[in-house]
């Protein structure tokens, strides 16, 4: 078991709280690590593995919400195209601008001159952060992009937002590792059996998922970011709102890489929401569906998947059509989308933002969040701090920056040192990227202890499983800091590995058993058979 988890599943009982936070998705995460980095002393708890639920199955994209100018919603678009600004700038190795190359069909609801137009207002609503839009004439379509079907095309566009080059759940990761730096007792694997006001403190029940045991914890306040499961939470501790969710259930499939071109070709589905392929290393992401469930617990369905294929076979000229053994891995979710009680969530359901509320009860010193999308998560962090402070917690460090790439002289040390290692010249014709980038985008200030690591005994350097992009230093250090408990935690959050490598090539990939011995010691058999019996 991590020591790590092991320690901080201890020290939870063992003091009480400034504030406890209920859920490690990306709500829960920037909640933790402003809080944290600004003085308050924090817990932060989640049922299962952080960023486990929604948090995993996005789009990778930060966007700045295009397809909400349709509804007019523009104070929205801009406050999220300053937020997917803010992002690049402050992420530029992860968040990355990437183009949108728009295909339009004839007979759409909207005209192509009218939806150019439209991609003109958005780079002007963002600040003209972005490389600026362009219409495109069928035989440019086929000349850039020779692989889309045109027979139904009038022409199209390009646009441009951004996505994140690693998996979404590493994201999330970041944020709470960045919290356990400043200070965080965060723990996955521990739910939230309801809690109780007694006093001026919340007294939160929790059961350790993993052995079983019953614990209390004390704290000051509590934020509930349990993303879909936020309502169910509320009624455990007695709490009322004017908001609930409403659930989308949306899928992507993800299959060989269907085009060379790092960018994202848009379509509009039969349903005429976006529809997208995206990059994703040597593989391509496809979808998404837009669903309406009535539970959060959602799986793909053999109707999900044909609808994701017919899409796609309708818009590619491929030389055979993708079938359901293309298919390398998916992804399903839901978005909680936030609606006022009383609402039915039915009305213009397409149309639901994303937007997050927050709804505080001052009394109780409990908060809630709603919706939300990774796009707005470092606004949903700074919103919290700033309630959390007026319901009377101290934050001595009230100006502290708590994200962020390191300063660039810290990057230009790291390359600096990792050319004097040779380390590009390990770099596998295979991978998608020079080696220094991609540790540098994972560990930032930490990737240093890479290099020492490596320095002092060049086998570390080694990729441990083919196709991973993984060195066995990395693993060593997912096993010392990444409160690994699964091989799946591994495998699909802390990396992408499972999104990229079917589950067949992974069972007999050379040095899985090792890394399951590096992250899992004695436990290595049981957590390999636990995953890939699942």
């Amino acid at each position: 078991m991590s020591a790590l988890r092991t320690a901080s599943v201890r020290r939870l009982t063992e003091e009480t709280f400034d504030v406890l936070v209920l859920g490690g998705g990306i709500n829960g995460a920037v909640s933790a690590a402003c809080l944290s980095a600004r003085g308050a002393r924090v817990a932060l708890i989640d049922k299962s593995d952080f960023a486990s639920f929604t948090s995993q199955s996005s789009s990778n994209l930060a966007w700045g919400g295009i397809k909400y100018m349709e509804t007019l919603e523009f104070p929205l678009v801009r406050k999220l195209c300053v937020s997917r600004n803010h992002l690049i700038r402050s992420y530029p190795s992860t968040v990355e601008e990437i183009r949108f190359f728009v295909v339009h069909e004839r007979g759409f609801r909207h005209g192509l001159w009218k939806l150019v137009l439209g991609t003109w207002l958005y780079w002007l609503i963002g600040s003209f952060f972005t490389k600026r839009p362009r219409r495109l004439s069928v035989a440019q379509i086929e000349r850039e992009e020779p692989i889309v079907a045109v027979d139904k095309s009038d022409g199209g566009f390009e646009y441009s937002d951004a996505y994140l080059y690693d998996n979404d759940a590493r994201f999330v990761w970041n944020f709470v590792r960045s919290a356990l730096n400043y200070g965080c007792v965060a723990a996955n694997y521990v739910e939230s059996l309801g809690s109780t006001r007694e006093g001026d403190v919340w007294v939160t029940r929790v059961r350790d998922v993993v052995t079983g045991e019953e614990k209390t914890v004390r704290s000051r306040v509590v934020v509930n970011a349990c993303g879909p499961f936020v309502d169910a939470m509320n009624a455990r501790a007695g709490v009322t709102t004017g908001t609930r969710h409403v659930f989308s259930k949306g899928i992507h499939l993800i299959v060989p890489r269907i085009t060379a071109n790092k960018r994202v070709l848009t379509f509009f589905a039969d349903d005429g929401r976006l529809f997208f392929v995206i990059p994703m290393g040597p593989r391509t992401c496809i979808g998404t569906t837009d669903t309406k469930v009535d539970d959060p617990i959602t799986h793909v369905t053999a109707e999900d998947r044909r609808f994701v294929l017919d899409n796609i076979n309708k818009r590619l000229r491929l030389t055979k059509p993708l079938t359901e053994a293309d298919i390398v891995a998916e992804r399903c979710g839901v978005r909680p989308l936030a609606v006022t009680k009383g609402a039915t969530g039915n009305e213009g359901w397409a149309q639901l933002s994303r937007k997050h509320v927050v709804e505080v009860d001052e009394a109780r010193k409990h908060v809630s969040i709603f919706g939300g999308k990774l796009t707005d998560c470092l606004n949903v962090g700074e919103e919290i701090a700033a309630l959390v402070r007026g319901l009377g917690v101290e934050l001595p460090y009230p100006a502290a920056r708590w994200y962020g790439e390191p300063p660039d002289e810290v990057r230009e040390e790291f390359f600096h040192q990792a050319r004097l290692l040779g380390l590009d010249e390990l770099t596998p014709k295979s991978s998608s990227e020079p080696l220094t980038k991609r540790l540098w985008r994972r560990y930032g200030e930490q990737a240093l202890q890479l290099l020492e690591e490596i320095r002092a005994d060049p086998r570390s350097a080694e990729l441990l499983i083919e196709g991973a992009e993984y060195l066995r230093c990395e693993i060593a250090k997912a096993a010392r800091r990444e409160m690994i408990v699964k091989l799946e935690d591994f495998l699909r959050r802390r990396s992408k590995i499972s999104l990229v490598i079917e589950d067949r090539v992974l069972r007999d990939a050379p040095g899985l058993r090792e890394a399951c011995r590096m992250l899992f010691g004695a436990e290595a058999d049981a957590r390999y058979d636990e995953y890939f019996g699942r």
